[in-house]
Parts: C-alpha cells; sequence; structure tokens
C-alpha cells in the first residue's frame, strides 16, 4: 500500500516535460486568428482599480490579441467626460469592463463572450 501511494505521489508531483509542454500548449490555443486582430480593433474601457478588468486584459493577453486599454479613472475633465460618453454609446450602463471587438460589445468579464466576439 505504500508503494502504491509512493508512486502516485510522484507520479502527481513529477510531471514528464512532455506532459507540462502538451498541457501548455491545449490551455493557450485558441479557436479564432490572433493575427485578424489590429490595436484598433479591440478597445477595453476599464477602471485602474477594478479586479475585473485586470481579469479581462489578462485573459485578452493570455489570447494574445493587441488592444488598445483606457482607464476611465486616470482621465479627467473633458477627455473623461468624452470617454464616458463613448461608452454609453456601448453600454449605458456605463459598467466595467466594457470590452469593445470590432462590432460586438462585452459587458463585463466573461470568458466566453470574449471569446465568442473573437471568433465571429
Amino acid at each position: 500500500m505504500a508503494n502504491f501511494i509512493s508512486t502516485l505521489f510522484k507520479k502527481l508531483i513529477f510531471k514528464e516535460p512532455d506532459e507540462a509542454v502538451r498541457s501548455d500548449k491545449q490551455t493557450s490555443s485558441k479557436p479564432f486568428d490572433m493575427e485578424a486582430f489590429q490595436m484598433n480593433d479591440i478597445k477595453v474601457y476599464a477602471l485602474s482599480t477594478c479586479i475585473h478588468c485586470r481579469n479581462a486584459k489578462k485573459y485578452l493577453d493570455e489570447c494574445g490579441v493587441k488592444y488598445e486599454c483606457i482607464h476611465v479613472d486616470e482621465l479627467s475633465g473633458d477627455e473623461r467626460k468624452q470617454v464616458v460618453d463613448e461608452i454609453k454609446n456601448h453600454n449605458p450602463a456605463v459598467s466595467f469592463p466594457t470590452i469593445i471587438i470590432k462590432d460586438k460589445v462585452v459587458v463585463g468579464y466573461h470568458k466566453d463572450k470574449i471569446d465568442k466576439a473573437l471568433e465571429d
């Protein structure tokens, strides 16, 4: 019994290098063409202190797509008002993150919706 537990423990702890590489490739493969997106195709309206905004940007980074991020809370005056008006055109609730992917709008951090918008 001790031998069985020892073997099981070693298998769980010490992965073969090929298995580790394979699992990394599986998580990074996406069904969309990352090269199809230009910097101005994806815009993220975010708050610098928002964890959901941070997670959405991290996910886009993991997907390997380029995007423009505007931290609305770091703007002031007319510039901030102009950006809020832009967001209202896409998301009247002005909640964050608001992600514009070409003509699709994703409100909040939803991997499945981001993936769907990137696929279309």
